[in-house]
């Protein structure tokens, strides 16, 4: 989700430009620096990057070069002859009379300098927004081809859990013979050469295998594998649905894990799950 988009206007009173940049976040943090023209219009900025962008760690600068003319200041005349009467007066009286400084005393009272703060008329504001919306496609486009880069990395890192089902099919096969024949060997050196009832070690060793069956957790791998690159491929961001999947493969995986019982199989599926946790660090960067 890192990206930069870059925007100018000529204005009448100025030439503003507009950065953007953007990093990888889990929510919308936004940072805005703007002129004080264009304050008013902060909330009004969120909700346009918001909509463009949906999250991320996101800077929004917007600066005013040569021929800014923000503010305007007058003077109240009146109010303040009446506070140069007023303090003559008090100077008399109290043997005091005004001295050189008295003008910027008498500047420094309250309202006898007032600030305007001039506003974009909206036809201005206007040519501020769309080239606003200009550097947001921009960013966005950024995005877009670092989200190319990543969703090849990711159905690269899907097909090869793929892979590791079909590793470990010659292996799973084995292990069952050869726990077979280690249990038979374990119990006849326990109880003796012909002790062992056939029947009832068959019977056991079913059910004992059936525990160790990995068939439907294959399959269901196999079904969530299918769904990530199906999502992977959506038209609409599905960062989070992405997220849910490969949670759903990682219960797979370690089932898989705990049943294995060969040694063959369990690196075999400590590759898997190293690849997994590879997936789930880049759906961090995608919507």
């Amino acid at each position: 989700m890192t990206g930069f988009g870059k925007a100018e206007v000529s204005l009448s009173r100025h030439k503003l430009s507009i950065e953007l940049r953007s990093l990888n976040s889990k929510q919308l943090d936004l940072n805005i620096k703007t002129p004080s023209l264009y304050r008013e219009k902060e909330a009004e900025l969120r909700s346009m990057v918001a909509a463009a962008l949906g999250r991320g760690k996101i800077d929004l600068m917007m600066y005013a070069e040569a021929g800014e003319a923000e503010t305007a200041v007058s003077l109240n005349k009146a109010l303040a002859m009446k506070y140069f009467q007023e303090l003559s007066e008090l100077g008399e009286s109290i043997g005091h009379p005004l001295g050189d400084d008295a003008l910027s005393l008498i500047l420094r009272m309250p309202d006898v300098l007032r600030t305007e703060r001039e506003q974009a008329d909206e036809e201005e504001w206007e040519r501020v927004r769309s080239a606003l919306q200009g550097a947001l496609a921009q960013l966005d486009r950024f995005r877009v081809e670092e989200g190319k880069t990543l969703a090849a990395d990711l159905a690269m890192r899907n097909r090869f859990l793929l892979d590791g089902l079909e590793r470990i099919l010659p292996y799973e096969k084995g292990r069952l013979s050869s726990l077979r024949e280690r249990l038979r060997k374990e119990l006849n050196e326990t109880l003796g050469e012909g002790k062992v009832d056939a029947n009832r070690f068959e019977q056991e060793l079913i059910y004992y295998l059936e525990k160790l069956d990995i068939t439907e957790e294959k399959v269901r791998l196999t079904k969530h594998c299918a769904h990530f690159a199906e999502t992977l491929d959506a038209p609409s961001s599905e960062g989070k649905k992405l997220g849910f999947i490969a949670q759903e493969m990682g219960r797979e995986i370690n089932t898989i894990g705990s049943k294995a019982n060969d040694a063959a199989m369990q690196r075999i599926v400590v590759e898997m799950k190293d690849e997994l946790e590879k997936i789930k660090e880049q759906l961090g960067n995608i919507l």
